[in-house]
């Protein structure tokens, strides 16, 4: 086996901060070495690596109502309004969810910024988005929104293959757009998209300079929001541009001179790097990570803000007063309002059975210590206990676990374990049904019947104090 070492080109230099010129080319630079599009995207490596930089201070961002809306039914006002504040609360008290961006196209995306704004929330801050054109910004203009974004597309399969222009022709224009809103006092953030097939020095590392400039003069923060379009982004150390997570950060700090404020990433999950790139920008000096809920966004969807949170506190050592039971109920909101739009239900934090075993040996060292098995006490921080599901592969202690947790209301059930006869027979009863053919799970009902059989007291116990029938339909495990 031998790695893809790029030694024919000077793809990573030591930063100096030197003024550059946009680079022009008869061509578009597309990279095709490492994207070759007949086969899998390559990953080159050059050698060089760069240093971590950690910002002092990390936020979250949500586009949850802007890109998250790209790949599913648009929200009505009022599921805009309730997410927006199920994410003020997941936020906490120090808004560690810093942003929430929103479309201006429509009257329903219009009202529903208004319904936002009225909540009075400091965090998280309504923004826009808009592209780079004067008529979108008067769109921004109009609602008085104090930050917006701008589609400032900086790779040369979007400027001169979407674009149809020269890279000077497309940064020209969106500095116009940039400039009017300066000139209004609003804060603006370019949205550098597919920075990771675009040429760094040639065009990223000008513009972004550009940029800096009118920060500077306007007094006003420009970010510049990194865009991995397709998920080609890589985490890895010695990795070389334009693929590069840590050495785009690093170097739009180093060269470009942009401040770990003015600098955000987001990601895409086409290559399953959604969640470690973004872990990734945030210690290589980036201060913002841009999120939706649950993952919804344009193809393979965008970093799960649910999984930002806990990478946070991971990275950080605190959770920063984030309320991370408001997961469960952002969770519950999407199951009741959008019963036709399934949650895998592996899904980390979020999945029905995220913390559900199907296997005996497992379930054995649950009932033993709950540690064994489990993430993290997923009752305390997700109100979410762990569970286990019946299968063939169960044997007596994932049955004796789950009639544990049935009955865990009632006084003995914690004696309760695989050596007890009652757990026998529902485990022999599981064996037979396996036998006789059957592919499927034993479902919570059939299990609430076989306890209702061989524990008749307990069970009836149960129902009494949670106010269910034995084999109601709608009988819950957790």
């Amino acid at each position: 086996m031998s790695w893809i070492i790029d030694e024919k080109k000077n793809v990573w230099r030591k930063p100096t901060g030197e003024r550059l010129s946009i680079k022009e080319r008869e061509d578009p630079e597309l990279y095709r070495d490492a994207f070759p599009y007949v086969e899998p995207p390559r990953i080159h490596f050059d050698g060089h690596t760069v240093p971590q930089n950690p910002p002092d201070e990390i936020y979250i961002t949500c586009t949850t109502f802007r890109d998250g809306q790209q790949a599913r039914p648009p929200y009505t006002v009022k599921q805009t309004v309730d997410l927006y504040r199920l994410i003020h609360k997941l936020g906490g008290p120090k808004g560690i969810i810093r942003k929430c961006e929103f479309f201006l196209y429509t009257k329903k995306d219009r009202d529903a910024v208004t319904k936002c704004l009225e909540e009075g929330y400091e965090h998280p801050k309504v923004t826009s988005w808009i592209r780079a054109r004067p008529d979108d910004f008067k769109l921004v203009k109009d609602m008085g929104i104090k930050e917006t974004g701008m589609l400032t597309s900086i790779s040369d399969y979007h400027i001169y293959k979407k674009f149809k222009k020269t890279r000077k022709q497309a940064i020209e224009g969106f500095l116009e757009v940039v400039d009017a809103a300066l000139a209004e006092g609003i804060e603006v953030r370019c949205h550098f998209e597919d920075i990771t097939r675009a040429d760094f020095y040639g065009c990223v590392v000008p513009f972004a300079q550009l940029l800096m400039d009118r920060s500077k003069e306007a007094k006003i923060p420009v970010t510049i929001r990194l865009c991995d379009t397709m998920g080609y982004g890589v985490p890895y150390p010695g990795a070389a541009l334009p693929r590069s997570v840590p050495k785009l950060i690093y170097g739009l700090h180093k060269e470009a001179g942009v401040p770990p404020s003015q600098l955000e990433w987001h990601g895409h999950n086409d290559f399953y790097k959604v969640l470690i790139n973004a872990s990734t920008a945030w210690l290589y000096g980036c201060m913002y990570a841009n999120g939706t809920l649950l993952g919804y966004g344009e193809r393979t969807g965008n970093t799960p803000i649910e999984g930002l949170v806990f990478e946070y506190a991971g990275l950080r050592g605190t959770l920063d007063g984030m309320d991370t039971m408001a997961i469960h109920e952002i969770t519950d909101y999407y199951q009741m309002q959008f019963p036709h739009q399934r949650i895998p239900t592996n899904k980390p934090f979020v999945g029905a059975h995220f913390n559900t075993t199907r296997a005996g040996i497992h379930a054995d060292g649950l009932i033993k210590n709950e540690e064994i098995y489990n993430i993290f006490d997923t009752t305390k921080l997700l109100d979410r206990p762990p569970s286990s599901a019946i299968t063939d592969k169960s044997g007596l202690a994932g049955i004796a676990y789950w009639v544990r947790n049935f009955l865990s209301d009632v006084e003995g059930a914690e004696e309760i374990d695989k050596r007890d006869e009652r757990v026998k027979k529902i485990a022999a009863w599981v064996d037979k049904q396996y036998d006789e053919g059957r592919t499927t799970s034993i479902s919570q009902q059939e299990m609430i019947e076989q306890i209702a059989k061989v524990f008749p007291k307990m069970a009836k116990e149960v129902a009494r104090l949670r106010k269910v029938g034995m084999f109601a339909p709608d009988a819950q495990l957790d």
